[in-house]
């Protein structure tokens, strides 16, 4: 069952970027979204998510940070410095779970930070909300 907050919402009509170097939780963020007909594209690492944004960008990315590389950090700093990406609503999804992370992530320029592991209900909420806040910038 739909929740009621994401009722009358047509998910089909964005575009969602997902960036995990574990294919197993980028496996389980699909599954979670799947149900909702997202239009899901997903990024094994750091440079491969600059380039699938370059190629197309999304209306929300949800980002690990714990990535080889180019992290998660960088991603977002890079992101957030290109007037062409500035504006993607982008939510952490991490394990690291102190407080200066939490706070370095939203620093970073995240819109919203979930912790893993991640609870289904919570990871679509917030999907939702930063989709209409997406929608409510066009």
């Amino acid at each position: 069952m739909t929740p009621l907050y994401a009722q009358n919402f047509d998910f089909s009509a964005f575009n969602v970027l997902a960036v995990d170097d574990i294919p197993l939780n980028l496996l389980l963020v699909q599954k979670m979204l799947s149900k909702f007909n997202f239009k899901m594209r997903t990024a094994s690492g750091g440079q491969q998510a600059l380039d699938a944004v370059a190629q197309e960008k999304p209306d929300l990315i949800l980002l690990d940070l714990m990535m080889p590389g180019i992290d998660g950090f960088e991603v977002l700093r890079r992101l957030r410095e290109d007037p062409a990406t500035a504006d993607i609503q982008i939510v952490i999804l991490s394990a690291l779970n102190s407080n200066e992370d939490v706070v370095k992530g939203f620093n970073a320029g995240a819109n919203d930070f979930i912790m893993k592991p991640i609870i289904m209900e919570k990871l679509l909420s917030c999907v939702v909300n930063q989709l209409k806040l997406a929608e409510a910038k066009k």
